[in-house]
């Protein structure tokens, strides 16, 4: 054991690959997938597809103030199956999960078990073979996979999140091993994700937030915006009842047989947040209909609770493949306490 010239990190010889991955899986240094080894030779192309040097720091984790170096960085990309180019969006993820709105630490340790969901916008996305369309919340693009597995990788190994020690989840959720998605913005009639969340048109970025699991639902037998809207907004509140009832961001992955509907009738974006925030409510007696009767008390039962502080915590992509009445949401791990975060690629 030694560490290579200019890399802070500790280097291991082993016989092969194979020997490389049991290694990984015997120290707990993977997701319980092989991974691929992360050689001297490999970590520099990697920092150098980004232009960065080891001992550079992207960011610093807020609560425990543990420095994160561009190496580190290199390292989960690598393992997880990454080619270099996708560097600078994996440097962009976690940079935005170092703001303190993401709160890295909080959602990492909590027992509620979610996960960091990316979205990528932006020129990249065609540059990297990113999926926006056909299963694009499954297994589909080597790229999508890989970046969203690079940073399980590396919340497992630079910031200690091991199941049963500082990740207490309870149950978890498959989005940990990846969530990374790229929006459609081809063929969408509205505005990127990015741009309306202030990144200029045209420039690359990701948005990162905390999730629950995604909910599919389905109404392919209308062509009414708000009686489509009335079945995202249907999942958002039993994810109030039964799950949290915090208000937060929450996002909508709108596929293309329902966006061609809201372009009919000349629905933005804007619209169908407005429309949400009016619609994705429950009452405090509402409660007792999911056994919470504990909660639900005596008191206040007409009292509302709103999904969204406000219309704009709704983000709204453009993705899914082109066929079928189908959409989702994707549930905040915590409201308000954890936010979604959006940063250029590069910058």
């Amino acid at each position: 054991m030694s560490n290579a010239p200019g890399l802070a990190s500790d280097v291991l010889e082993v016989e092969d690959a194979f020997e490389a991955n049991e290694l990984f899986q015997r120290n707990g240094w993977t997701d319980g997938l092989p991974v691929v080894p992360p050689t001297e030779a490999g970590v520099a192309r990697f920092l150098a597809a980004a232009g960065l040097a080891a001992g550079d720091i992207i960011g610093v984790e807020p609560v425990r103030r543990r420095r994160i170096s561009a190496e580190k960085i290199a390292i989960s990309a690598l393992m997880a199956g990454c080619l270099p180019e996708y560097m600078p969006v994996v440097v962009a993820i976690v940079k935005g999960m170092c703001h303190a709105d993401y709160a890295l630490h909080g959602s990492t340790a909590s027992t509620g078990g979610s996960a960091p969901f990316i979205v990528v916008n932006g020129p990249i996305r065609q540059a990297l073979g990113m999926n926006s369309t056909h299963n694009v919340l499954a297994n589909a693009s080597r790229a999508n996979a890989t970046i969203g597995r690079s940073i399980r990788l590396f919340l497992l190994n630079v910031l200690g999140g091991i199941p049963g020690q500082l990740d207490r989840s309870t149950l978890g959720h498959p989005g940990k091993f990846t969530f990374c998605i790229a929006e459609d913005e081809e063929d969408s009639p509205w505005l990127p994700l990015s741009v309306e969340r202030g990144v200029p048109a045209g420039t690359s970025s990701v948005t990162v937030m905390q999730v629950e699991s995604p909910h599919q639902i389905m109404n392919e037998w209308t062509h009414e915006p708000k009686e489509i809207l009335d079945t995202y907004a249907a999942a958002i509140r039993s994810n109030m009842l039964t799950y949290s009832i915090w208000e937060g961001n929450y996002a909508y992955v709108i596929p293309k047989q329902h966006r061609e509907i809201f372009s009919a009738a000349g629905w933005t974006k804007q619209d169908i947040r407005e429309y949400t925030f009016e619609v994705a409510t429950v009452k405090r007696g509402e409660w007792r209909t999911v056994g919470k009767a504990a909660v639900a008390g005596r008191k206040d039962e007409d009292k509302v609770y709103r999904a969204l502080r406000s219309p704009d915590d709704l983000l709204v992509v453009a993705a899914g493949g082109p066929a079928g009445g189908f959409g989702a949401i994707v549930p905040p791990w915590y409201g308000k306490k954890s936010l979604a975060v959006t940063t250029p690629i590069g910058a």
